[in-house]
């Protein structure tokens, strides 16, 4: 075995350990010998003044977290010297998000996963390819949670009532099903939820609604009763509050179906 450790991670969390399993970091960092800096409540002046201090390498956040960090005030922030990785999920992060933190110094990456899986079994690999496209370009591109990881055994994007994959064509919506060995067995005393999850196909139905790109990669649109039904036109709420984030007097957005 390997004993020395050529890079020790120092890692912030933003993110409750207890929140899927800490996304499994509580694990990861204790495998790769890193430092853990933890917080007792998200505030942005001492996450700033915590990544300075400890020149924090890594950490996780929700989208709401990225928004917060990418809205600072540069007259009462000093600019980053370093890079941060993020690793961001949950709900699809805002395109205009995206390219506020991006030009602040945060790398991040998107991941898809749930307590039901175990933590994230998705995630946007990047193509060094894309680091050339126009920022705009790049951030649609990491707002798409992208492949499986090594823990799923198979991703994929079906019609709900046949089971069968809908088109790669990054437009044609259906939900998001997984199978693997790291999924749960079931819902505690709850053989009615359970069944209705994982009793067909033998995939587990997630609820929530995605497309598949041509390459591949996911993409999440909604989840399923976060749809709005506007005169028999089905309307995605993360995709109407993209179009919300993009304007320059909106700090956050909340669209509810």
């Amino acid at each position: 075995m390997e004993w020395s450790v050529p890079k020790q991670p120092v890692y912030l969390w933003t993110l409750p350990m207890l929140h899927g399993n800490g996304w499994t970091f509580r694990w990861g960092m204790a495998a790769v010998g890193g430092t853990n800096i933890c917080i007792r409540k998200v505030d942005v002046a001492v996450i700033y003044r915590l990544i300075r201090t400890h020149r924090v390498t890594h950490m996780c956040c929700a989208p709401v977290v990225l928004n917060m960090l990418a809205n600072t005030q540069s007259d009462r922030f000093q600019p980053l010297t370093h890079s941060v990785h993020v690793l961001t999920g949950g709900s699809a992060p805002p395109v205009p998000v995206l390219e506020r933190v991006e030009p602040m110094g945060f790398i991040v990456t998107h991941a898809y996963g749930l307590t039901e899986t175990g933590g994230t079994v998705v995630l946007c690999a990047w193509k060094c390819e894309w680091d050339e496209l126009p920022l705009s370009e790049r951030a649609k591109l990491k707002a798409r949670q992208g492949v499986r990881t090594v823990s799923m055994e198979d991703v994929d994007v079906v019609d709900p009532e046949s089971g069968r994959s809908v088109k790669r064509d990054g437009s044609t919506l259906g939900e998001i099903v997984l199978r693997g060995g790291c999924l749960m067995l079931g819902y505690l005393k709850d053989p009615v939820s359970t069944s209705k999850c994982m009793g067909r196909h033998g995939w587990f139905y997630t609820g929530d609604l995605g497309v598949m790109h041509p390459d591949g990669y996911l993409e999440i649109k909604d989840i399923s009763k976060d749809l709005i039904n506007s005169g028999g036109e089905k309307v995605s709420c993360v995709e109407v509050e993209s179009v919300l984030y993009s304007h320059p007097l909106v700090y956050e957005a909340a669209v509810v179906a």
